[in-house]
């Protein structure tokens, strides 16, 4: 038993760190250019992470997730450098950083109560961090409309927080809840 579980969290702890690493890396690029002036096209595939850390929480416990969290930080800032500028590279690590391990830590409190409650809360509150701190950070004091863009990323986080309620709670019927069976 010790064998498969020492290989499922090695499993999973990879399948989230090249999951993050994927949609961070993507994202920064994406947010580079924008669809309106209220929406850029990362705004479409970085909520998703948030639906990772979620699966992570859930499948490794919040230690390990926390673990993929930082992992994922590590590799998309670095791949970030390189496909994007540098600004929204560091940008998005501290908003990333900040906003997944707060993600982390909420789901983790929530975990036990309805199923949609957990993934639902921590990404809403995560997302207007992210939000807040990369557009800030990423953004002030160029030409960009980052606070109008800023304001449509986070309508289009929690629309696809809600849309992520349908995956999420398909994939839990598959993934074994770490906190449930240590009880």
């Amino acid at each position: 038993m010790r064998a498969f579980d020492s290989a499922y969290i090695q499993r999973g702890f990879l399948m989230g760190l090249v999951a993050m690493t994927l949609l961070v890396t993507a994202s920064n690029i994406l947010v580079q250019y924008p669809i309106n002036d209220f929406l850029t096209f990362g705004a479409l595939t970085y909520p998703v992470c948030f639906m990772v850390t979620d699966l992570c929480t859930r499948a490794l416990g919040a230690q390990k997730a926390r673990r993929v969290v930082f992992a994922g930080f590590a590799v998309a800032v670095l791949l970030s450098l390189g496909l994007a500028t540098p600004r929204i590279a560091l940008a998005s690590g501290a908003a990333f950083l900040t906003a997944q391990l707060l993600d982390v830590y909420i789901f983790d409190r929530l975990r036990r109560a309805a199923w949609w409650l957990a993934p639902l809360t921590s990404s809403f509150v995560a997302s207007a961090i992210d939000t807040a701190l990369f557009f800030a950070l990423a953004f002030w004091g160029t030409t960009m409309p980052w606070v109008t863009l800023a304001l449509g990323d986070y309508a289009v986080k929690l629309a696809i927080a809600l849309a992520m309620l349908v995956p999420f709670r398909a994939l839990i019927a598959l993934i074994p809840d770490r906190q449930a069976l240590r009880s």
